[in-house]
């Protein structure tokens, strides 16, 4: 016989004779029976292999009451999950409640009725069933995201590039187990280095599909990484076509040490932001129409002086959209201000401060859900 042919096992616990008969005779050609006569034998057999697949339990009994036995029975990691029917013939409302709050998930009243009796165990032994093809796929889920965590967490960089002149920092928080924000640099030489930034729309697997589909396509822009405009243009025609409900929006800046410039460009993507010393945060906007929908888009770029002292900032959509409890976004006014205050002394210290700082205003601890993935690259133009 087939384990999914087996008889399920039932625990029947009752201090009476009598109504041990009757339930045993109604369901000993459906089920096989374990019978207590006490709840603390339940409490024994409960543990017997295999363990009761349901348990049926008298209310009154003496010195351990059916709710005691059954409050017992929820707390233990082993039994928790196993159904319990109480069966009393009382019918106040407040005894009723004070079973399900004690963890049973239903009642049968006495005198015992066989169809009643049959309906009640089969239902919640096909609910108990369901409940762990559930849990059991939730596993796999599981497992399948964590699989795929690791996987989009392998497309971004390993290390961080060291460039003479140049201090840069990454951070990358996704929303759920994977995400669509994504960030890579090209390193042309030691002077000189492109650095992307972008956000798929939409959350989880597709936007993290979709992510993963960049890396590949920014590794064929290398022979113009000099040139934004011309990279966004590569990008776009790569992904054009490729999907239909998405959209990225994306920013890239060249950074020429040697000429002490950057070039930049964007495509539906919040303003890449410049400030050092005493200036004002500067927001610079190059943007052209965000990537994969239009085949026909083009993309213009903008070239600024750089000076040591000077602070970049790339990022994505997350961060001045983090909202605090009244839903009040921290916003462009709430992040220049923070700019403008901060005086970190190297970019891995501004990010984590920038992250700090966003956790102070949404107040949500270390394992809430937040509003969307955020993505930082920080660079600070150094004196060496």
């Amino acid at each position: 016989m087939s384990q999914v042919d087996e008889k399920k096992t039932v625990l029947l616990v009752d201090d009476a004779p009598a109504n041990i008969q009757i339930v045993n005779s109604i369901l000993k050609d459906i089920y096989k029976i374990r019978i207590a006569t006490s709840g603390a034998k339940a409490l024994e057999l409960v543990n017997v292999t295999p363990p009761p697949d349901l348990v049926l339990l008298d209310v009154m009994m003496p010195e351990m009451d059916g709710y005691e036995v059954c409050a017992r029975l929820k707390l233990d990691p082993e039994t928790r999950d196993i159904p319990v029917i109480f069966l009393t013939g009382q019918t106040e409302v407040e005894d009723e409640t004070k079973g399900f709050d004690v963890g049973a998930v239903d009642y049968i009243h006495k005198p015992f009725s066989p169809a009643v009796v049959k309906a009640r165990v089969q239902t919640h032994l096909v609910l108990r069933g369901i409940r762990e093809q559930l849990a059991q796929q939730l596993i796999t889920i599981q497992k399948e995201l964590e699989t795929a965590r690791q996987i989009q967490l392998s497309i971004l960089p390993s290390a961080i590039p060291k460039m003479k002149g140049l201090d840069i920092a990454a951070r990358y928080i996704p929303m759920t187990s994977v995400a669509g924000d994504f960030y890579d640099f090209i390193v042309v030489d030691e002077k000189h280095i492109g650095i992307l930034v972008a956000d798929v729309s939409g959350h989880g697997m597709p936007a993290a599909l979709i992510a993963s589909m960049l890396k590949i396509a920014l590794s064929s822009q290398v022979g113009h990484a000099a040139d934004p405009a011309k990279v966004l243009l590569g990008l776009n025609q790569a992904l054009c076509g490729k999907f239909e409900h998405h959209f990225v929006t994306a920013a890239y800046v060249f950074i020429d040490m040697q000429n002490l410039t950057l070039t930049y460009a964007g495509a539906g993507h919040p303003p890449l932001l410049l400030w050092g010393g005493r200036e004002d945060v500067r927001s610079v906007e190059e943007n052209g129409l965000f990537l994969g929908k239009f085949s026909f888009a083009s993309y213009t770029s903008v070239e600024l002086p750089i000076k040591a002292g000077d602070r970049i900032l790339l990022y994505t959509d997350g961060i001045p959209e983090t909202t605090n409890p009244a839903g009040v976004e921290f916003g462009t006014d709430g992040f220049r201000k923070f700019l403008e205050a901060e005086q970190s002394t190297s970019a891995d210290h501004f990010a984590d401060q920038l992250l700090e700082e966003l956790s102070r205003w949404s107040l949500r601890g270390a394992t809430e859900e937040l509003d969307d993935d955020m993505t930082i690259v920080a660079i600070h133009v150094t004196s060496d």
